[in-house]
């Protein structure tokens, strides 16, 4: 699915989404630089970046300068057992602009977009009773019909012990809020796009943060955790730890993007984009992200091991809502300047609140 085509982490806390073929690519792009553009002032797009994942501009490998990269945050970084849920929205899966042949294959992935005004594009939850994930790809969604969308839908919040009402409570609040957004502007339409739900899955998930870089869970460190060949990791991300006294970590990470960036391509070219589903499921995919996110001992000269430990043991938690939930638009390759309001977006995402109220009230 397209919103995790060729998804990198990368060390700094951002992920690298890789351009798409014309005119997809460059019209997501475009969209971002729209968006985020350093001199706008138009009251809706600028209240727009709130829904969205930051954009920091684009990156291409030293390696290879022709391969463009979309610089985001990632939106699930700051958890410790992030569920993620990736729902496409509109009643039309295709653009204005879309072949008849473009149409027939969207339409016949599912048929009851227009009806539904959604579709569920995969899920990965965290079950705290068998302290692993269970994961859904598309065919789940497209699976799904009118009668059995609630359940499928509430399958997301069910954490192996309970549903978690919290975060449905939190993802409706969040989902009105865009929804508020929609309602009151007229200058762009969106067709295949999706909002990322995100929430914490474990139990304890209070973080530290050192310069907004996550170092570890807030618990007491083994002292073995940065030994020899030891990989420092969070949540599947790379963890960079960032010391202005240090420019040896620094120049190190640098060095590794591209070895990095390579491990991706070999694991890229060795999987199918229609079934990639969300995050990295096999475990071969486990191994490349895993060799690609080892901070070993050698990038850990003595000088870092006395800073960590004080951070470890001083740093305060972060502060967290009552349900830390994000909800965040994704994937722009399909959006188009319009004068009316985009009533397909709408009509979804009116239906989604729908379904979300439903499994909170029953």
């Amino acid at each position: 699915n397209a919103s995790l085509l060729g998804i990198l982490q990368h060390p700094d806390g951002t992920v690298l989404k890789q351009l798409q073929p014309p005119p997809r690519g460059p019209r997501e792009q475009e969209f971002y630089n729209k968006v985020y553009d350093s001199n706008c002032c138009d009251s809706i797009l600028l209240e727009l970046r709130e829904y969205l994942p930051k954009y920091f501009g684009v990156w291409s490998p030293p390696t290879a300068p022709n391969d463009t990269y979309l610089k985001l945050e990632d939106v699930t970084r700051k958890f410790n057992k992030p569920c993620i849920m990736d729902v496409k929205i509109g009643q039309k899966s295709y653009d204005p602009y879309a072949s008849a042949e473009k149409i027939q294959q969207q339409v016949s992935k599912y048929p009851l977009m227009e009806e539904i005004g959604f579709l569920v594009l995969g899920m990965r939850v965290y079950h705290v009773s068998s302290d692993s994930y269970e994961t859904q790809n598309q065919h789940y969604g497209r699976s799904l019909t009118k009668e059995t969308v609630k359940d499928g839908i509430s399958k997301f919040f069910h954490s192996g012990y309970c549903l978690r009402k919290d975060v449905v409570a939190a993802s409706i609040q969040k989902v009105e809020k865009i929804l508020e957004w929609f309602e009151g502007q007229t200058q762009l339409n969106f067709y295949a796009s999706s909002l990322l739900f995100v929430y914490e899955g474990s139990c304890q998930a209070t973080t530290v943060r050192l310069s907004d870089v996550t170092l570890a869970e807030k618990r007491r460190v083994p002292k073995g955790l940065l030994s020899g060949g030891d990989v420092l990791e969070y949540n599947n991300n790379i963890n960079v730890i960032n010391s202005t006294e240090n420019g040896k970590i620094e120049a190190s990470v640098s060095k590794g993007l591209s070895k990095f960036y390579a491990l991706h391509k070999k694991a890229c070219s060795k999987r199918h984009h229609g079934q990639l589903s969300l995050k990295v499921e096999n475990s071969e995919q486990d191994n490349v992200w895993k060799t690609s996110t080892c901070i070993t001992q050698e990038h850990l000269n003595g000088n870092v091991l006395p800073q960590l430990e004080k951070v470890f043991y001083h740093v305060p938690a972060e502060t967290k809502e009552s349900a830390n939930v994000e909800v965040r638009m994704i994937d722009f390759a399909h959006v188009f300047p319009s004068n009316t309001k985009d009533e397909g977006y709408i009509y979804g995402l009116k239906n989604l609140i729908t379904v979300l109220q439903n499994i909170l009230d029953n």
